[in-house]
């Protein structure tokens, strides 16, 4: 697996961008930040077996009410504008 250092800030100008490379190429990032401490991204196979949702759900609370509502609430599309940019769509638009 490829593993790629970017500072704090280079995440912060683009963390779409990071974010989706991550995922798409299954690359780890490593994140330097400015106090000299060090934080991994890493995409998850939701195909795999990983304990760490089942482990978030049991014992953190605000993520499993997030479940919850997110189960109750309606399903809306996910919309990009031109320049592939998320954007929600407003009812009844």
């Amino acid at each position: 697996m490829a593993i790629k250092t970017i500072s704090l800030s280079c995440l912060e100008t683009d963390l779409r961008k990071t974010l989706n490379e991550c995922a798409e190429f299954g690359q780890t990032v490593v994140v330097e930040m400015p106090d000299q401490r060090l934080l991994a991204i890493q995409p998850l196979d939701p195909n795999e077996d990983d304990s760490m949702i089942d482990e978030l759900l049991a014992s953190n609370l605000k993520f499993q009410s997030l479940v919850e509502k997110s189960k109750a609430g309606s399903r809306k599309p996910f919309c990009q504008d031109e320049r592939g940019v998320g954007k929600g769509k407003q009812p009844g638009a």
